[in-house]
């Protein structure tokens, strides 16, 4: 049972454990209001359009909400898609290889950018926030000095045919599609939900964010699971850039670039720690749904853009603080039940 002493912060960190019931809530809540006000945003064709526009930040939310985990965080992970997707389309486009060859290229890439950001933050010992900044600015200047700025239009059909799993017409007329941007998202998510929860590796970054020094006291490698959950955003990134550029039919160097609040805060709005060792998968795609409604609606009410930039900040204001608070008053707690046992 709390102590009167310690205020409410079992409650505190209850809502940052298992944010998923009300983070449904308030889906539900929001939806029904902008579908009583915005005429055609509760209609299936609306909602599968917004799975597919938001499934390229739902593949890259996914990756970081691992980093999260990791007690970690990584602000490089759009430029890491950008340049990953570039590079491919260049070797699609001018070097002609084959799609297996140039996805497994791309993927590699990102893959290959995350680890940099693993030994920049093991091994060189510096911060994540400021290694992975760094890495940001030093990637996208790189893409954007090379490539000119510019796009990529002519890449490859089979890379930019449009691939339909399933396809139904409703009473309305409207065809609703399951198309691969959309399974890409939903296997990316049924993938990053297997790992942390039914692997060791899974375990091990929760232990490792949880308590870094307690987990390497019981021989779990830090520098392994830094590699592993920083090579994974940056693979999950690149994935991410390939679908986007299905998705739009073009390479753009700068396409990726200002998504990162935006996934950031659907992964701390499902209840990812940013003090590391919380979080789940099905929060983290529901801070997704939550962030897709609330722009779609605004947009559809005619409310300007900027009104959701708004909303992004003060969601990972809000989550940040509860986070604060929750740790704070956890630690008071901790040192007042221990106190009679120094007495």
């Amino acid at each position: 049972m709390p102590d009167a002493r310690t205020g409410h912060a079992p409650r505190l960190a209850r809502l940052r454990r298992r944010p998923e019931a009300w983070l449904f809530a308030v889906i539900l809540l929001v939806g029904a209001l902008f579908g009583a006000l915005a005429p055609g945003f509760l209609t299936l064709a609306n909602v599968i359009d917004l799975l597919e526009t938001y499934s390229v930040q739902a593949i890259m939310a996914m990756g970081l909400f691992v980093v999260l985990v990791s007690g970690g965080i990584d602000i490089s992970f759009a430029a890491t898609a950008s340049v990953a997707q570039y590079c491919a389309a260049l070797l699609a486009v001018q070097a002609g290889l084959p799609a297996p060859l140039v996805i497994l290229a791309g993927l590699l890439i990102g893959t290959a950018l995350g680890c940099v950001n693993a030994a920049l933050i093991h091994y060189v010992r510096i911060t994540s926030i400021i290694a992975t900044i760094a890495m940001m600015s030093v990637s996208f200047s790189l893409l954007m000095y090379f490539s000119g700025g510019k796009s990529i239009y002519d890449l490859p059909d089979w890379w930019i045919t449009r691939v339909t799993f399933y396809e139904v017409e409703t009473a309305s007329g409207d065809l609703v599609r399951l198309t691969l941007p959309i399974v890409a998202m939903l296997l990316a998510t049924l993938f990053t939900w297997a790992m942390m929860t039914r692997s060791s590796v899974g375990r091990q970054l929760y232990a490792m964010g949880g308590n870094p020094e307690a987990a390497r006291r019981v021989g779990i490698s830090i520098g392994r699971l830094h590699f592993v959950a920083y090579g994974f955003l940056g693979f999950m990134a690149a994935a991410g850039g390939l679908v986007q550029a299905h998705r739009v039919g073009e390479s753009v160097p700068n396409a990726m670039v200002n998504t990162e609040l935006a996934v950031l805060s659907a992964a701390v709005l499902g209840g990812a720690s940013l003090s590391g060792g919380i979080g789940t998968v099905p929060g983290v795609l529901l801070g997704i749904v939550l962030l897709a409604i609330l722009q779609n609606g605004l947009n559809l009410l005619g409310v300007s853009s900027y009104f959701f930039q708004i909303v992004i900040g003060l969601t990972i204001l809000v989550s940040t603080s509860i986070t604060v608070l929750s740790s704070r008053r956890g630690r008071r707690h901790r040192i007042l039940a221990e106190a009679p046992a120094h007495a």
